[in-house]
C-alpha cells in the first residue's frame, strides 16, 4: 500500500495555514477583541491549558477586556500566562476578574507586531515545507518498493511542489494582509 496521501498533504498544509490565520488573529490592532487572547495558556493543575479552559474572556469596552477566572485559586496563574504572552497588555486585578486595558498602539508597537505576524508567517511555512519534505520522501519510498515508477513519482512530486506554493503563498497574502492593517491604523 503506498504511503504517499494527497488528501493528507493538503490538509495538513491548510491546517498550517488556519494555525497561521488564528495566531494572526489574536495580534490586536489597537481595539479590543477577545481573539487577542487565543494565543495565551495558563499553568494550572499542573498542566498548561489554554485561557479559555480556565476563565472567561470578554470585551465590555471597546478598549478593554475582562477575564472572568472560574477558579480564584487561578488568578496569578492567568496572570502570569497573560504577562508571559508578550502581548503589552498590563492586568488589574479586579476581584475575581482581571481587567486589561487596551494600550494605544506607538509606532514601536505597530512595527513590532508586524515583525511578530511576519514570525508567525515563517513558521507556519516552515510547517508547509516539512509537510513536503514528508510528502517526497513517501514517494521515494513507494517508489523504491515498486508501487510506482519513476515517472508517476516525478508527476506526484510536481503536484506535492504546487500545493507547496500556493500553500505558502496564502500565508504570506494572509501576514501581508494583517501586517497593512496593523501598520495603517
Amino acid at each position: 500500500m503506498p504511503q504517499y496521501d494527497k488528501a493528507d498533504v493538503e490538509r495538513r498544509m491548510k491546517g498550517a495555514v488556519e494555525a497561521l490565520k488564528s495566531d494572526l488573529q489574536g495580534l490586536r490592532t489597537g481595539r479590543a477583541n477577545t481573539s487577542l487572547l487565543d494565543p495565551v495558556v495558563v499553568e494550572v493543575y499542573g498542566a498548561m491549558m489554554p485561557l479559555n479552559q480556565v476563565a472567561t474572556v470578554s470585551a465590555p469596552e471597546p478598549r478593554m477586556l475582562s477575564v472572568q477566572v472560574w477558579d480564584r485559586a487561578n488568578m496569578t496563574a492567568v496572570e502570569k500566562g497573560i504577562a508571559h504572552a508578550n502581548l503589552g497588555l498590563n492586568p488589574i486585578i479586579d476581584g475575581q476578574t482581571l481587567r486589561l486595558p487596551i494600550p494605544d498602539l506607538t509606532q514601536e508597537r505597530r512595527k513590532e507586531l508586524a515583525k511578530l505576524a511576519g514570525q508567525y508567517a515563517e513558521k507556519a511555512k516552515i510547517a508547509i515545507r516539512n509537510v513536503r519534505r514528508d510528502a517526497m520522501e513517501s514517494l521515494k519510498a513507494d517508489e523504491k518498493k515498486k508501487e510506482i515508477s519513476e515517472d508517476e513519482r516525478k508527476r506526484r512530486e510536481d503536484e506535492v511542489q504546487k500545493l507547496t506554493d500556493q500553500y505558502v503563498k496564502e500565508a504570506d497574502e494572509a501576514a501581508a494582509k494583517k501586517e497593512q492593517e496593523i501598520l495603517s491604523q
